[in-house]
């Protein structure tokens, strides 16, 4: 019996999606893939035109996103066909969506707070984009639309001021426009024009709908002023315009003298200068003599004693003060910052008098203070003197706070003492105490110590003059590695090979006083019966016995008064050295004081 298996469940992988079933069939492949000799590849691009100028222009998501290929493969590790007309062809995760960095344009104020189908809706998609979009509802699709604000937002200027509308405004806020400035402008604002509303100048004007913000007249002040001498001084024969007498400071703030501008001269008269009489600086009626102006000082006393003499001229005192009046001065905490000592941390919120005692006209403002020693004392008793700090504290600390500091560990292993093992976890403080001075704890603490063996901060507790990294590491005390007993005169062998507090034996435990000799630790019971231990002729175990086996036959007897002869040799110990009850009632075998005459024997 035959099984007839479908052509197409033997070609396709699955069955297309809902956009791409109208490619469904065994004779629609070649339209999606090549399959020439080779890797896969893919015609997505022939289709998606909208995508692939994208890629080639390098605008929106696709051209970041994409990874470019002439097999066109990448497209589908984001768009998996073959599972179905139900399975989603896009995917696209809006919480972790990094706007900039994946399409290039900055999300900011009021954008930020939008939700995405404010912006990519089908209104916003202007007409001549509409046709190269696939998706047919088009409140579906990112594509269409541009970056240019007047593409969602009306203009207000209608088309007055051009199509950058960030060169005034934020995404902040329409107003105000906090990059617009009239000094930019072919007309800068001065005197009372900088009070004057925008809407005096630029409208819009009754039975006009839109404001006017080019093409204005201001050439000449009757361009928005009516003549108040109706054109009397023309009628004189003077040539000189409004400002040859007045200034916009006020119509009646005129210049000192009528008919002559100050602001031709290479001194214009701003501030409290426009209000001097002409004589306090022109001392004589010569007029065209020239005066010193260059410099502050050419006129007023320097205040600070030279301080600041080494500034260039013209920028001297108005650094910090204006023709307005000597106070409050302009210089604030911002302009400190492009002076030799930025206030930054906790140096920001200092008053000024901290740094600059205030003494009247012999207040100290360029101190030459750099270094955090000019004004901190030393926090740590000058242990950080010498190289390679050099009292440099930034090293380790920041301005934001003293106590806050950048000291790690792996800047610690740049040290004589690396921390490692146990020494990684242990707070610095536990380490780094108090000094003590007079019995007394230090406000500093210690960083610097003489010595980095362990005792420096360890008790011995086996009371030995041996380094403890001998037998123990930094990462556990009670694992010790490997010991060479024989260093120490007392070899381990036989039935000495045990455990450590067998023989060192808590509490303690203490190895530097530990004896070597055999009575030392098996002396609870004498199984000779003291013949061993007379004081003239004392012996220890070890002349007979050795570690190995206690009934060892290795006894030598040539060094005896009674040297074994050939006879003797092949004797039993026990023929000659016969058991006897000794003192005690206790049976034991007779060493000292055998008899060597032969008649005792034979």
């Amino acid at each position: 019996m035959w099984f007839v298996t479908p052509v197409r469940a033997q070609l396709s992988p699955g069955a297309l999606s809902r956009a791409h079933r109208q490619l469904d069939g065994v004779t629609r492949c070649g339209t999606c893939h090549d399959f020439g000799v080779g890797s896969r590849t893919f015609k997505c691009m022939e289709c998606h035109g909208e995508i692939q100028s994208r890629v080639q222009t390098g605008v929106g998501f696709h051209s970041r996103a994409y990874r470019t290929s002439s097999s066109q493969a990448d497209c589908a590790r984001c768009h998996m066909e073959h599972n179905g007309e139900g399975f989603a062809l896009i995917r696209l995760d809006r919480k972790g969506f990094d706007h900039l960095a994946q399409t290039g344009f900055l999300l900011q104020g009021k954008h930020r707070e939008q939700p995405c189908q404010s912006c990519h809706t089908e209104r916003r998609i202007p007409m001549t984009a509409r046709a190269e979009v696939k998706v047919k509802d088009l409140n579906r699709t990112f594509l269409g639309l541009r970056q240019e604000c007047t593409f969602c937002h009306e203009d207000q200027h209608r088309g007055q001021l051009g199509a950058q509308c960030t060169r005034c405004h934020s995404q902040e806020a329409w107003k105000p426009a906090q990059g617009f400035s009239h000094s930019g402008t072919h007309f800068p604002l001065t005197g009372q024009h900088q009070a004057t509303a925008c809407q005096k100048c630029h409208g819009p004007k009754p039975g006009v709908e839109k404001a006017q913000f080019s093409g204005l007249a201001f050439k000449t002040c009757q361009d928005c002023h009516t003549d108040p001498h109706r054109a009397a001084f023309r009628e004189t024969g003077f040539k000189g315009s409004c400002e040859s007498c007045h200034t916009t400071n006020g119509w009646k703030s005129n210049v000192p003298s009528a008919g002559f501008n100050h602001n031709t001269t290479k001194f214009p008269l701003t501030g409290k200068h426009a209000e001097r009489a002409c004589q306090d600086c022109h001392k004589s009626s010569d007029f065209r003599r020239p005066i010193a102006h260059e410099r502050c000082q050419a006129c007023h006393q320097d205040p600070h004693g030279g301080q600041f003499a080494a500034r260039t001229p013209g920028s001297d005192c108005s650094a910090c003060h204006t023709d307005s009046g000597f106070k409050p001065t302009r210089f604030d905490r911002q302009m400190h910052s492009h002076t030799a000592f930025p206030l930054e941390g906790k140096h920001a919120a200092l008053e000024c008098a901290k740094c600059h005692e205030p003494r009247g006209r012999a207040t100290l403002y360029v101190t030459g203070k750099r270094d955090c020693s000019d004004c901190h004392s030393g926090a740590h008793s000058g242990e950080f003197a010498e190289a390679p700090y050099n009292n440099r504290c930034h090293l380790c600390h920041t301005v934001e706070a003293f106590q806050t500091t950048t000291f790690s560990a792996g800047r610690h292993a740049q040290t004589r003492f690396a921390l490692t093992g146990r020494h990684v976890s242990v707070s610095c403080n536990d380490c780094h105490k108090p000094l003590a001075t007079d019995g007394a704890a230090a406000a500093w603490r210690q960083y610097h110590f003489s010595s980095e063996s362990c005792d420096t901060c360890h008790a011995d507790p086996h009371r030995t003059r041996l380094a403890c990294e001998t037998c123990h590491t930094p990462a556990q005390w009670k694992e010790v590695q490997p010991f060479d007993h024989t260093k120490t005169g007392f070899l381990l062998a036989g039935a000495h090979d045990v455990k450590c507090v067998d023989c060192h034996k808590p509490p303690g435990p203490v190895f530097s006083t530990a004896r070597n000799t055999c009575s030392t630790c098996h002396a609870t019971e004498d199984v000779h019966a003291g013949q061993f231990n007379e004081t003239e002729r004392r012996e220890e175990c070890s002349s007979c016995h050795t570690p190995l086996h206690w009934k060892s036959g290795d006894f030598n007897h040539e060094r005896t008064r009674f040297p074994l002869d050939v006879a003797h040799r092949n004797v039993e110990c026990g023929k000659c050295h016969k058991a006897e009850i000794s003192a005690g009632a206790k049976m034991i075998r007779k060493y000292r004081g055998t008899p060597i005459e032969c008649v005792k024997c034979h």
